[in-house]
């Protein structure tokens, strides 16, 4: 009898295992779709929204400029030489400029470098967080806290994003390949009235 009762109790404790084990793998299943759902939609946000048009270098072949896969949202090429350019072209109401790859831009606010939205730690996105990114695209500040985010990026259309949609870029953007591209800093125009 006390064997059969043994049997009993383990079987119980067994299936009640089985129960939470099972929980826990739908809970893990489920937040993987989440995950998963939420990266794709970042991923479709960040295509329409032409990210790559200047966070991606490009590479020119027979049929104009193509993405270089190498460096999917990188940002400017840390080795990249600015081309030769006239500062006068671009004083305030004239023209803007952009290398040939439109990884940098030139303007009246001088010279600014798409910056590296990988998850690389050193020299991308990969010590932030959500709120940290989540603050630069409304405040039109690094880290939501530092130096301005200069043209052409379009920050203030991407404040108006809900924060459902700022985390599902952000998702995607984290789960990119880290590349380490240290992109350079921002040339103010007063480095151009020294010449």
């Amino acid at each position: 009898m006390r064997s059969k009762h043994r049997l009993t109790w383990l079987t119980i404790v067994v299936s009640m295992f089985l129960v939470v084990m099972q929980a826990g793998t739908t809970s893990v299943v489920a937040q993987d779709n989440k995950t998963n759902a939420q990266i794709k939609r970042g991923k479709y946000l960040v295509t329409v929204g032409g990210c790559n048009d200047c966070h991606t270098p490009k590479i020119m072949t027979k049929n104009g400029p193509v993405p270089d896969t190498t460096m999917i949202l990188a940002g400017h090429p840390a080795d990249a030489e600015l081309p030769k350019f006239d500062f006068n072209m671009v004083k305030k109401g004239q023209w803007v400029l952009m290398t040939g790859d439109q990884t940098a831009a030139v303007g009246p606010w001088g010279v600014s470098f798409a910056a590296n939205l990988t998850p690389h730690e050193q020299t991308g996105l990969g010590a932030w967080t959500p709120e940290t990114f989540k603050a630069a695209m409304r405040t039109g500040k690094h880290m939501g806290k530092g130096r301005p985010i200069l043209p052409p990026m379009p920050w203030f259309n991407y404040a108006e994003m809900p924060d459902q949609d700022l985390e599902a870029i952000f998702a995607y953007l984290q789960s990119l390949k880290p590349v380490d591209n240290q992109v350079p800093t921002p040339i103010p125009p007063e480095h151009f009235s020294k010449k």
